[in-house]
């Protein structure tokens, strides 16, 4: 259809609708942007480890059907997100592969491991976007790391194999930081804030309009509506007549986001496969570290549960949580806290089709590869699966609005 001059309303200013918004606004359509946040990219879009994944953590899905969905996104992210902010992001991405380190309780066996990343490798190296990655991926290999590397990183009473793998990541605030500004520059986007969503009907057929009803009498109608939200999708697809498809998770997660007063140099590193945490290095002052059991304060399998109570108690708890596992596992993280000039507990809501413990071999939650666009008419609701799949995902989705796939 032509775009131009239709009135579109994007639910939820995550990297997602913030994305969208910008897409197809600058094809013509005037977009009203609505989010409950007072600002866009205020949650989960830029309080996470900005992990552009290309799926060597999934490695409890030997089906590769988790890798195979989330690959063209990762190698797409880095070219749409200069489109969209107008800037090159290189001085954001990690420097170097990550290390992901492998738990005695992973629930993949290590010694699998190995012939799945090559396998996986192999995809990326056969991709047609192999060089635009966030680093050059056309040679791309899983590399075992020696015992004396091991031991240089890790308790090997813990941790009982690692790899080096061509994933990188990005400063999520530094981005988030521009997507506000692109949004702010653009005319033909109008931002709604703190408006959250209560309902999307038809009036009339399935082609429109749709009315979007909220909070404190918000009432407007639109030719198009894409439901971008992150958490509380479910519900609003549901009152739309999309009837949610079980069993799906929204999870609450905590991480901090540290500062030191100093350079310090710790690896990016993942410690897999399941429960565990992370550290990401992205310029040896700014750190994002994890402790997944710490940091996870909601599990619902509810349509659109409520933020949970993020006291200072909570936070200590979480704080201490994340510290002492990730030092325990990984001891080079002490010199992390030790020099930290600031220290944020921060974090948002992640959805995800599938259930069950990331400890659990059986978790659905797994395999990360059902997510993708559904339509009524009009109406889109649009799941983004991961952060590194959302600008891809947005294109695609405007590009079919627009006509031209």
């Amino acid at each position: 259809m032509t775009i131009a001059g239709k009135r579109i309303a994007v639910l939820g200013a995550g990297i997602m609708g913030s994305a969208l918004a910008l897409m197809l606004a600058r094809r013509g359509a005037k977009v009203d942007l609505i989010d409950r946040e007072a600002t866009p990219m205020a949650c989960a879009s830029r309080w996470n480890e900005g992990k552009i994944h290309l799926g060597y953590i999934y490695g409890a899905d030997p089906t590769l059907q988790t890798a195979r969905h989330v690959i063209p996104g990762g190698l797409r992210f880095g070219p749409l997100l200069r489109e969209l902010i107008g800037a090159d992001i290189a001085p954001q991405v990690t420097r170097d592969d990550d290390l992901l380190l492998v738990h005695r309780d992973s629930v993949a066996d290590a010694t699998g491991l190995a012939p799945l990343f090559e396998r996986i490798s192999a995809i990326l190296r056969d991709h047609a976007d192999a060089a635009h990655y966030l680093t050059d991926v056309s040679a791309a290999r899983a590399q075992a790391m020696t015992p004396k590397e091991l031991a240089a990183v890790a308790d090997t009473n813990e941790i009982v194999a690692g790899f080096r793998v061509p994933e990188r990541s990005v400063n999520t605030q530094w981005i988030a930081d521009r997507v506000v500004a692109a949004l702010a520059s653009q005319p033909n986007i109008t931002a709604r804030m703190n408006q959250s969503i209560a309902s999307v009907t038809a009036e009339g057929s399935d082609d429109g309009p749709w009315r979007v009803r909220g909070a404190a009498d918000f009432s407007e109608a639109y030719d198009i509506v894409i439901n971008a939200l992150w958490n509380g999708r479910p519900e609003v697809d549901q009152s739309a007549g999309i009837e949610p498809k079980k069993p799906w998770t929204h999870r609450y997660r905590l991480s901090l986001f540290v500062r030191t007063a100093r350079p310090v140099q710790v690896a990016s590193a993942i410690v897999a496969v399941g429960p565990f945490g992370d550290v990401k290095n992205y310029n040896d002052r700014d750190y994002y570290l994890s402790w997944y059991p710490a940091g996870l304060v909601l599990d619902s399998d509810a349509l659109n549960p409520a933020i949970p109570d993020l006291t200072p108690e909570l936070k200590v708890a979480v704080t201490q949580g994340i510290r002492d596992n990730l030092q325990k596992l990984l001891p080079p993280v002490a010199g992390i806290f030790m020099t930290a000039e600031s220290v944020r507990v921060e974090g948002g809501f992640v959805f995800a089709q599938g259930q069950g413990s990331l400890s659990d071999p059986a978790s659905t939650l797994h395999q990360r590869n059902r997510f993708g666009i559904q339509r009524r008419g009009n109406y889109f609701s649009i799941d983004t699966g991961k952060y590194s799949t959302a600008p891809w995902l947005a294109e695609n989705l405007a590009l079919m609005i627009a006509g031209d796939k």
